[in-house]
């Protein structure tokens, strides 16, 4: 008779005492990274039809939007940030930008892509969505140093207003656009492959912040 041996889980010592990492930990960091994989192919297929094909289709082009938006969700849904208030700003962000994508969409003959592009000052609504994203980019940069998100972080930013307030020459956009897509895509395959115990964190650090918040209340 065979017998079966369970290894014991590996505990980690956090800066507040031991824990350990479950499968639901894992899971959760699985589902952070597989939301930002269709993120990233979603913005990296939809930039391309815009970058080299002069007339895209345009009902294509909103799939692929939702496609994004739906995929940055659910990393915002699993991403683990220690300060509880900028995780729930992040989601609020995503929530304004996605609302104001779904009435753009459906108040406006035009397709979503067109009303966004030649009325800039829909970004400050729609805008809200890569608000959150760049949380993303910068959660990322700082806890990982990843060369590509320090360059993202600032990007976004620089197009959205460019492009609002008019200052971008169209060439410097589509540059910029064709580097945001590429630098998202290595991004999201460079976490693919990351281990997953640094994204998941320090536990203890979250055990001793609901603490903390448990005792105020």
């Amino acid at each position: 008779m065979i017998q079966q041996t369970v290894s014991a889980p590996e505990i980690y010592q956090g800066q507040f005492g031991e824990f350990t990492i479950t499968e639901g930990d894992r899971t959760g960091v699985i589902i952070y990274r597989a939301g930002l994989m269709v993120a990233a192919v979603s913005f990296a297929i939809g930039s391309a039809l815009v970058l080299l094909n002069n007339n895209p289709d345009f009902q294509l082009l909103t799939l692929l939007y939702a496609c994004f938006s739906v995929g940055l969700g659910v990393s915002l849904l699993t991403i683990h940030i220690y300060m509880a208030f900028l995780h729930r700003v992040l989601q609020v962000f995503w929530v304004i930008g996605s609302v104001t994508a779904v009435i753009l969409a459906l108040s406006n003959s035009e397709p979503l892509a067109i009303t966004i592009y030649t009325q800039p000052l829909t970004l400050l609504g729609v805008g809200f969505i890569f608000a959150a994203l760049t949380g993303i980019y910068f959660k990322e940069a700082f806890c990982f140093n990843r060369f590509e998100t320090k360059i993202l972080t600032p990007m976004i930013p620089l197009l959205l207003l460019g492009h609002m307030f008019g200052i971008l020459p169209i060439q410097a956009e589509k540059v910029i656009l064709g580097l945001w897509a590429i630098l998202f895509l290595v991004f999201a395959l460079r976490k693919a492959v990351q281990a997953i115990p640094p994204d998941i964190g320090d536990k203890s650090v979250f055990e001793y912040l609901k603490a903390n918040r448990s005792d105020k209340v």
